[in-house]
């Protein structure tokens, strides 16, 4: 009813406006003292009253036009009685479950690692200190040939070791699956963490609680943190990951990927993912993760999405992983992200489980217009004017985007807050994932091959120049 109201107030606000006249504005600019010492030029012109009642209207208006969208296409997943298309469907699970106890929910962690020495221990540790500790904690050792193994193993947790596995972290992954799943019952909880992340205090007790309390719910997944460290790049990443949380609590945990870094899915839906791979979604039939995809995690969200599963990403359950830091790294692993969303999008189309997820798409590739252009006409008006010409009005404008900037990353500290302030810098940023998201886009096009290449940026990161050795 929110919804549908402000769609009709904006529309007939749109309408109020569209009736009334436009007055003319012709002020000369002035001339004026600022701080009482630099004389400069400013002209109080402004859009009318109309065009910025218009401007509001018409953004209220696509708003609530996307939330009525994208509302309807949910409850219409909730409601699907569909067993061959959407097995995982709130109604379908409660109908099939109803009046059966499969007893309390029990946590099984797999970590999958790759030579992660250096992070492993941190990593179980966080598990082991829950205040929910989980029953198992597997470490799916893939193809390591550092210490990772002796690691795990002196921490007191299981290792099985991938076998002539060529497919990465998602062949691991199906490895390990193919043993556990057949053993484990529908209230026995596979959590999937990558081994550079660590667990916030009572992340597997709220997760725990939501599996308990609603029977229908497919997967929980984390909100993620950026750790300490690596300067104004590291700020740049931790400000991001912030803004996202924020966004994910503004909509209740309605969230878009259920994140790598650690998410709990029940048994039922990594095995009608394996059971549905070839058929009604894209795959090797018998695999959970789809090896072909760069990005795991977003393929079984969308896998799950398609055949109807409820996830969500609860305010309580948060992560702490790592960054990149340098920015090889944080382009190679940004293109892999953006290479394999789209990627994504490509292998299961336009359907209602994926509009989402193509309009965000094309909202990014409007941002990238955006963005540059506004860059080019600031550079082109400095460039051809003798004399700058201060607007009161689009400064005040201006303003409000800073103050959005700042209260947005306001839980980040001082550092996030001051970023947030001087605002080009975080433009530039933007720049740079922009100059990702072309270049993916440009790579499908030319169907040039993708590869993984983050954890070779990471380590050719990490390791000592000439000079230091």
């Amino acid at each position: 009813m929110l919804i549908l109201g402000s769609a009709l107030g904006a529309a007939a606000l749109l309408w109020f406006v569209l009736a009334m006249g436009e007055p003319r504005q012709d002020d000369a600019p002035q001339e004026g003292l600022l701080f009482g010492a630099w004389r400069v030029l400013y002209d109080n012109e402004a859009p009318s009253l109309r065009i910025i009642v218009a401007a509001a209207a018409l953004a209220v208006l696509f708003a609530a036009g996307l939330a009525l969208l994208e509302r309807r296409i949910a409850d219409r997943a909730r409601r699907s009685y569909q067993p061959s298309t959407m097995p995982l469907a709130p109604k379908i699970v409660m109908d099939e479950t109803e009046g059966i106890w499969a007893g309390p929910v029990t946590i099984t962690v797999l970590i999958p690692a790759h030579n992660e020495e250096d992070l492993i221990a941190a990593t179980i540790a966080s598990l082991q200190s829950q205040d929910h500790s989980p029953e198992r904690i597997i470490v799916v050792a893939d193809n390591c040939t550092d210490g990772t193994i002796e690691i795990a193993r002196s921490a007191g947790v299981e290792v099985v070791e991938s076998i002539a596995n060529r497919h990465k972290k998602a062949g691991a992954l199906n490895q390990a699956l193919a043993r556990l799943l057949p053993a484990l019952g529908d209230n026995d909880v596979v959590m999937v963490m990558d081994a550079d992340t660590t667990l916030d205090d009572g992340f597997l007790q709220a997760a725990v609680t939501r599996m308990t309390n609603d029977r229908a719910l497919m997967a929980v997944g984390g909100l993620f943190y950026g750790d300490e460290g690596h300067g104004l790049l590291g700020q740049f990443q931790r400000n991001e990951y912030i803004r996202y949380a924020r966004d994910m609590k503004r909509r209740r945990g309605q969230v878009f990927v259920l994140t790598g870094t650690a998410s709990m899915f029940r048994p039922r839906a990594l095995r009608t993912i394996a059971e549905s791979r070839g058929t009604t979604i894209p795959g090797t039939p018998g695999d959970v993760y789809d090896t072909a995809a760069l990005t795991e995690d977003n393929e079984v969200t969308i896998a799950i999405k398609s055949l109807g599963g409820l996830m969500i990403s609860p305010q309580d359950c948060t992560v702490v992983t790592e960054i990149m830091p340098t920015w090889k790294a944080l382009w190679v692993q940004r293109l892999r992200w953006q290479r394999g969303a789209l990627d994504n999008l490509g292998a299961y189309g336009v359907t209602r489980q994926t509009f989402r997820y193509w309009a965000q798409q094309l909202g990014i590739g409007y941002g990238v217009i955006a963005l540059l252009g506004y860059f080019v006409l600031i550079v082109t008006m400095a460039v051809a004017l003798d004399t700058w010409i201060w607007f009161p009005f689009w400064i005040g404008i201006g303003l409000v985007f800073v103050l959005e900037r700042v209260v947005s990353v306001w839980r980040g500290g001082w550092r996030a807050r001051l970023l947030g302030v001087v605002l080009f810098p975080e433009l530039f940023f933007a720049m740079f994932l922009n100059a990702v998201y072309i270049k993916g886009v440009l790579d499908i096009s030319f169907a040039r091959q993708a590869s993984w290449g983050h954890e070779n940026a990471i380590r050719a990161a990490n390791e000592p120049s000439p000079v230091e050795s």
